[in-house]
């Protein structure tokens, strides 16, 4: 057992409305799970534990990055010069560049090389205190590399002390040998790559690019309707470019999430608070594609979908390896609040993972993941930009 006493507890429960900060809290560890958050005063008494004591540090929940294509090889900085210089992202991708480009690297690396290339991504975001993180597929778009990417992405987490959870997008862009055939390439998906995934035990969720330069909304059914097949939860990236409906669709499906969202409606904001599907916000992406198209945040507020805040780190639309930078972004893009950006990388992002049961806040009967911040106030964690004040990182009680 071990004991974190003389601390400042933000509890991020998803039950309540704000921080639930405790002054003089202490949090009581056993097996890796939490026994006790709350009061010192009212911590039961413990022989034989470990104490460790904060000195008055702040403690929130690991952080989660509920969205990310971390698994990948090459660059595509050659294509940011080309956005500087005024090509859109569909431009991009029509010219061969684009996932395609990313695809091409990812097939002709070796699965070491790409857990080599992902081992500083990740070792960035676990420095600011992440414990849990998602890692999508979708550079593969075949069943041999679609594979090898998600065994990448497991081997991370035997790499490093993390909780990494997979999802696959082979459905992300149609690869060239099925150009003009996207259906045929549904087809592959849906009947293999799924299929082989899950009897692999490499796949977590199941999800799609449901977009004008993606998959339609009755490809992408098919995709969800494989995934079901499969036993997997979904998720979906939705309404970046366009409004495709796919919230409906998601929603329609008990997606754990609907990601990007910018052209999101009141029907889909609905669905998604019906369903229970959690909206992921990806500010970095839309400082990166200097997007103006702003996501339905008061209609989500007013429908109390959560909002969970990821990195989207990807190489094409948003190199970024930092929450804190995500939550600052999301505070100045996006006008969300501290509460709101927190319970982003937290519970919040817990629900979108499907793990609220298990991670995401400072309660009896979570994991033990914890973050011990040299900060005055948590408004900190979002106000600064470049800065980190991680004083340890903590997973199940290590």
């Amino acid at each position: 057992m071990r004991i974190w006493t003389n601390a400042k507890l933000a509890t991020l429960s998803a039950a309540r409305s704000d921080l639930g900060a405790i002054e003089g809290g202490a949090i009581v560890e056993d097996s890796g799970r939490i026994v006790f958050a709350g009061p010192a005063s009212d911590a039961p008494t413990v022989t034989n534990a470990e104490t460790v004591d904060c000195e008055g540090r702040w403690i929130t929940p690991g952080f989660i990055d509920c969205h990310t294509h971390l698994v990948y090889a090459g660059s595509r900085a050659r294509e940011f010069e080309m956005r500087l210089q005024g090509a859109t992202y569909e431009e991009i991708a029509e010219s061969g560049g684009g996932i395609r480009s990313t695809m091409l690297a990812t097939r002709k690396a070796s699965e070491e090389q790409l857990v080599e290339d992902a081992l500083p991504r990740l070792d960035a975001l676990l420095a600011e205190g992440v414990t849990t993180i998602e890692i999508k597929s979708g550079y593969g778009l075949d069943v041999e590399h679609e594979l090898k990417q998600l065994r990448a992405a497991r081997t991370l987490g035997e790499r490093r002390d993390v909780e990494i959870r997979t999802t696959l997008l082979a459905a992300h862009t149609l690869p060239p040998e099925f150009d003009g055939r996207p259906d045929d390439f549904i087809d592959l998906v849906c009947n293999q790559i799924i299929p082989e995934a899950a009897s692999a035990g490499l796949v977590d969720a199941v999800d799609a690019f449901c977009e004008s330069i993606g998959f339609t909304r009755e490809q992408t059914e098919r995709v969800f309707e494989a995934a079901r097949s499969a036993g997997l939860p979904v998720k979906l990236h939705a309404e970046q470019l366009s409004n495709s409906h796919g919230a409906q669709l998601a929603a329609k499906y008990g997606a754990l999430s609907a990601d990007h969202l910018e052209y999101l409606d009141e029907d889909g904001v609905r669905a998604m608070a019906q369903a229970g599907t959690a909206a992921v916000i990806l500010p970095g992406a839309f400082y990166f594609l200097r997007d103006t198209k702003l996501p339905p945040f008061d209609l989500l507020r007013k429908h109390r979908v959560p909002m969970a805040i990821a990195t989207d780190c990807n190489p094409g639309t948003s190199p970024l390896t930092s929450v804190l930078l995500a939550m600052n972004m999301a505070a100045t893009l996006f006008r969300l609040t501290v509460k709101e950006c927190l319970k982003g990388v937290t519970c919040n992002a817990a629900a979108a993972l499907g793990m609220a049961h298990k991670v995401g806040s400072l309660e009896v009967g979570k994991q033990c993941d914890l973050a011990i911040w040299d900060i005055e106030s948590p408004a900190e964690l979002v106000y600064n930009i470049g800065l980190n004040k991680l004083h340890q990182r903590v997973r199940g009680g290590r």
